[in-house]
């Protein structure tokens, strides 16, 4: 069978995306990068939760674009000090449809966040898309952006 330059072209180009777009896989990554970047993800769910500056601290990056599902997008002093404030925080949060895609040192964390929020004194629920940007930094994964959307 005679394969045309065109045919072997697109595949060579196609393989890559449809090996990133599968949940959990990444090419050219091992399972280990993806479990520490899912270690990571929870550990920032867990600081989160516990509003914990700390913890917070030191799993974002100082270059931190922090995105809302409303458009407002913090730094990471913003980030840190609204959850430490108590200004907002969160009694739950449940993360689900979860996947990681690892690419040298830098990964994509997406997940569905269902939980919920008290600001203002109101409770409020919430279910919305999350993409998480991690960068590896001296062997630590540290958030670098995040953006949440409507779903």
């Amino acid at each position: 069978m005679s394969v045309s330059r065109r045919a072997a072209l697109a595949a060579a180009i196609a393989a890559p995306v449809l090996i990133r777009s599968v949940p959990g896989i990444a090419a050219g990554t091992d399972a280990g990068d993806a479990a520490a970047v899912e270690q990571a993800v929870d550990a920032l769910t867990k600081a989160l939760l516990a509003a914990d500056g700390p913890a917070l601290d030191a799993l974002v990056l100082d270059g931190l674009s922090y995105g809302h599902s409303s458009g407002l997008v913090q730094d990471k002093a913003a980030f840190v000090e609204t959850l430490t404030s108590k200004r907002s925080a969160f009694p739950s949060i449940t993360l689900s449809d979860r996947s990681v895609s690892v690419v040298g040192d830098d990964a994509v964390a997406r997940h569905v966040f269902t939980g919920e929020v008290v600001s203002g004194g109101k409770t409020a629920p919430v279910h919305i898309g999350v993409m998480q940007v991690w960068h590896r930094e001296g062997g630590r994964w540290r958030l670098l952006a995040r953006q949440a959307f409507k779903i």
